[in-house]
């Protein structure tokens, strides 16, 4: 049947785009219509004045990056969004977009933002209804089990916050020592090292035994890091900088590469146990704790901060992705336009320690949550490359979709 063909014909004749629409902070209303920018996903407002699904990529900013929506959402005045899609899948859209070329079709001024008219005149391969929603279904396999990983790792992550909380902010096992109960979720050998009793300290209220000092204090080492240039080739071991701890996350598989000798190799490399902290720029206080260190070092602009006893490195590495933390660095860097701090600020915040034994129970129960969410991220890496490796080929027809659905099923 000839509409079992597949058509090459130009990306105006399969979807129209269209500019998005203006909405300052200020005209932002509270609900939870989704606002898209060049970005993603930065905002929600009241009211929708697209239906969803929908897909939209960035028309200035990011540019090439692309977003299915599901529910109805506010594109901004920053983005293209598909304004009809002539009877073809909306999944299958958002696929076909991301092998469009933006750059291409980008303006030459100074500000560079992407031409409408010449995305529309550009060549795709479309292929029939049918195929369209199968091949949408093969990528979005790839997206969603990517999609669940990251959930996963966010409830790891409050999972961690909350425990770190009830044990060392709020003292919940001391206060239901003190009250004669058992805590709460907690066995009995773990609730035994909880004192019942507090005492004074010059900041206010602590657990009898614990003691109320700086990071600095207990650090066993403080270290600023390696002076050399990234390089994309493999010269040596990872060369871990500001720009690639992003909330305290790292995706290894992005960080590069540095020339290092032995000896430069064994004074920076990272280890488990480790938190890296930022010391200058934007990110000033961004910080990572190591779980399990891959082969690395550390650039100059970071600041390691290491601890004889791993549990209580635990304790301020967790500490320190707290709101508390980062409101002790914007309060001591103040609002400088070139934000930078040493490592006497940046281990300056003071916290509550428990006795070792305490932060050892603390690191080995939220260890499996740290060890799960590299995990996640390990395989969301791969799964991201196998999608993008397929993307091309199947959106030409060059694979068939049963063979790609072996792959997506194998690591679905």
């Amino acid at each position: 049947m000839a509409d079992e063909k597949w058509r090459t014909l130009p990306l105006g004749e399969c979807l129209t785009l269209q500019r998005g629409f203006d909405l300052s902070a200020a005209e932002r209303k509270p609900g939870a219509v989704p606002v898209v920018s060049s970005s993603g996903i930065t905002g929600y407002h009241a009211t929708a004045p697209v239906k969803g699904p929908g897909v939209v990529t960035g028309r200035y900013g990011t540019i090439g990056e692309v977003f299915y929506v599901e529910q109805d959402f506010w594109p901004l005045n920053t983005t293209l969004w598909v304004k009809d899609f002539k009877g073809n899948d909306p999944k299958f859209a958002s696929f076909l977009l991301r092998t469009i070329d933006f750059r291409s079709c980008s303006d030459k001024s100074s500000v560079p933002g992407v031409n409408r008219n010449d995305l529309h005149r550009i060549l795709v391969d479309l292929p029939p209804p049918r195929q369209q929603r199968e091949i949408a279904d093969v990528l979005s396999a790839f997206d969603d089990k990517i999609e669940l990983n990251r959930r996963m790792n966010q409830t790891l992550e409050s999972m961690a916050r909350a425990i770190f909380r009830s044990w060392f902010v709020d003292f919940d096992p001391v206060v239901a020592r003190a009250e004669g109960r058992q805590p709460f979720g907690m066995s009995a050998e773990v609730a035994g090292l909880f004192p019942s009793e507090f005492r004074e300290s010059e900041l206010g209220v602590i657990p009898k035994g614990w003691t109320f000092e700086s990071i600095g204090d207990r650090a066993s080492k403080i270290q600023y890091g390696y002076t050399q240039s990234a390089s994309k080739l493999r010269v040596g071991p990872k060369f871990l900088r500001i720009t690639d701890i992003q909330g305290g996350r790292v995706d290894w598989g992005a960080v590069p590469y540095c020339e290092c000798s032995e000896r430069d190799f064994e004074t920076y490399r990272i280890c488990a146990g480790d938190i890296l902290v930022a010391r200058t720029g934007a990110s000033t206080g961004e910080n990572i704790y190591i779980a399990d260190a891959p082969v690395a070092v550390f650039a100059s602009y970071l600041v390691r901060v290491q601890f004889a006893n791993r549990g209580v490195a635990r304790v301020v590495g967790q500490f320190m992705r707290s709101e508390e933390y980062f409101n002790y660095i914007e309060g001591s860097i103040g609002g400088s336009a070139q934000p930078n701090a040493g490592a006497p600020v940046l281990t300056g915040a003071r916290l509550a320690y428990p006795p070792a034994d305490i932060a050892e129970a603390f690191q080995r129960l939220v260890e499996s949550f740290d060890l799960q969410r590299l995990r996640n991220m390990a395989e969301s890496v791969i799964l991201a490359s196998l999608r993008d490796t397929l993307l091309p080929k199947l959106m030409s027809g060059e694979l068939r979709v049963r063979d790609a659905e072996k792959l997506a099923g194998a690591h679905a």
